[in-house]
């Protein structure tokens, strides 16, 4: 229904954006890759895709036409819903997954919170071939310089993907100590993922 939208960045957090198109302000939840993307922006074009439900109509966007076309691939996989695409977009790249299932690594999937073997596999059987016959997007992402708020900012993001705060919390504290040096709100959330698929 929606390509892209594009406009100003009205809100802005690690798990979803309000971007202000026409005067209309959209709600669009977004993986942790596409934050990284646009943290420096005020304006930004997002690629869209709308999900229908019966009790919801949810807008997740994308920085690049690569991310969306990956999610959804992801979503028409058995057992993978939208918010498990979130996260293995927020977890891995476009590339690093690609590169899972074309060499048909279900051990590395199975980092992602909530991605089983059988649902890694089925991953694997349903996209290879898929992606085998894409172009990878080697469009450059740059890492931009984040507040002082990182560690809220994590947590933030984190509950609303649909972990146990007390856990979130845990798995930040544990990150920071073992990364003192961490200065990204992605790079705090991508160690802290892996504690909690762990």
């Amino acid at each position: 229904m929606y390509a892209y939208l594009k406009g100003e960045i009205t809100f802005k957090s690690p798990a979803f954006i309000t971007l202000e198109a026409n005067g209309i302000g959209f709600h669009v939840n977004i993986p942790l890759s596409t934050y990284t993307a646009i943290a420096g922006l005020e304006r930004a074009t997002i690629y869209t895709h709308l999900i229908v439900r019966e009790d919801a109509h949810t807008l997740f966007g994308f920085a690049t036409q690569a991310e969306r076309s990956l999610f959804v691939q992801l979503i028409g996989v058995t057992g993978v819903g939208a918010t498990t695409a979130q996260l293995i977009l927020s977890s891995m790249s476009v590339d690093e997954v690609r590169a899972a299932v074309l060499g048909e690594q279900a051990h590395v999937l199975q980092r992602v919170k909530g991605i089983g073997a059988k649902t890694a596999k089925q991953i694997i059987l349903d996209l290879k071939n898929k992606l085998a016959k894409e172009t990878p997007d080697a469009a450059a992402v740059l890492l931009p310089t984040i507040d002082d708020s990182v560690r809220e900012e994590a947590l933030s993001a984190l509950i609303s993907l649909g972990f146990n705060r007390i856990a979130v919390q845990k798995a930040l504290n544990q990150a920071m100590k073992d990364n003192p040096s961490l200065s990204k709100v992605e790079d705090l959330i991508k160690m802290a993922l892996k504690s909690l698929a762990g």
